[in-house]
């Protein structure tokens, strides 16, 4: 049973779980005949708690009259297998009945954030290790005055694979000549925007950026600062629409400054942090104007190769101190290479 995934593909998307029999050999062994016999393929999501747990596999759940019975279905099957693993976000666990310890079945819940008062009290036998963005749009789902999900979200289909290798980590072993040769177009609410990089003066940077780009992190954010004439800032991760992809967010990370001595002048694409020269991660800015204040100080890694009328508009948006009125989205990013 090891190495191990089970997919999950539902009517608001796919995630994966990662089996774990090493703390749960017989609920995983369990888990994994039900999916292989279709017993989940339309059974729903039947409860949530918003930003806090989902919870679906009734059997009793494929049948719409029944509504009133979910979450009673499929349990007093297994014994308990508590561990010390953490009950901390993306943990899967097992749905016991009320008061008795040892009542799995097929049932089980998802933790969209940590839950340490759950602590050693469910039998845990998996972990999401992609799609944690569903499960969370899964738990904002609209509920009764019970928790009960008012609309069918339904499991289509679970699966069970091998997991796959190891993902190789974008961007990581490409040469500075090889790096150079990539460009970013930023599709944005006032137009596109194509970008280079200077790999040889901060190689780092630029994997982070083409990595989080290529990704899809920086899809759906916006340009959430706009100093006229001096820069405008975009990236955080904050100002998406949507959670970030889970698959990105494990490469959302701090970096070391590359500071070099290209100049902040006007199209100069640089790396924002806060006063702490290591706290760099995901926003970024163009300079508007020349900005010598900026030089040697943050890490330029990049510059607008066109689209500066874009860079012009966004610049000229209406703000409230440096705030924009109107939203100055990143629809998409693409990577391309020449």
């Amino acid at each position: 049973m090891k190495g191990k995934q089970a997919v999950v593909e539902s009517t608001l998307g796919t995630f994966v779980i990662e089996l774990l029999p090493d703390l749960a050999p017989n609920h995983v062994a369990y888990v994994m005949k039900l999916a292989r016999e279709g017993a989940y393929d339309g059974t729903t999501f039947h409860r949530a708690i918003s930003h806090a747990i989902i919870q679906g596999g009734d059997p009793l759940s494929k049948d719409p009259a029944k509504a009133a019975q979910y979450g009673t279905g499929g349990l007093g099957v297994l014994d308990g297998e508590t561990s010390g693993a953490p009950m901390t976000r993306g943990a899967v666990a097992a749905v016991l009945q009320p008061g008795r310890a040892n009542s799995g079945g097929a049932q089980f819940f998802i933790l969209v954030t940590d839950q340490p008062s759950l602590q050693g009290q469910y039998t845990i036998f998996g972990r999401v290790v992609d799609g944690m963005e569903v499960v969370q749009k899964i738990s904002e789902a609209p509920t009764d005055a019970n928790g009960r999900v008012t609309d069918r979200i339904e499991m289509r289909r679970v699966t069970i694979r091998d997991a796959p290798p190891p993902e190789p980590e974008p961007f990581s072993t490409e040469t500075v000549d090889e790096l150079a040769r990539y460009r970013a177009v930023l599709e944005t609410s006032k137009g596109p925007i194509t970008v280079g990089f200077f790999p040889d003066k901060a190689p780092e940077h630029v994997r982070n950026f083409l990595r989080l780009a290529s990704l899809g992190a920086y899809d759906g954010t916006a340009f959430h600062r706009v100093v006229r004439g001096f820069v405008i800032q975009g990236g955080m991760l904050s100002t998406r629409r949507d959670p970030v992809q889970q698959r990105a967010q494990r490469y959302v990370r701090t970096l070391a400054p590359e500071f070099n001595d290209t100049l902040h002048v006007k199209g100069i694409l640089s790396m924002a942090r806060t006063d702490d020269p290591n706290s760099a991660s995901t926003s970024f800015f163009i300079c508007t104007g020349p900005a010598p204040s900026l030089d040697g100080k943050y890490t330029a890694f990049g510059q607008v190769i066109d689209g500066l009328a874009t860079v012009d508009a966004i610049d000229a948006a209406p703000v409230e101190g440096e705030t924009p009125r109107e939203r100055l989205e990143v629809t998409k990013v693409t990577v391309t290479s020449h």
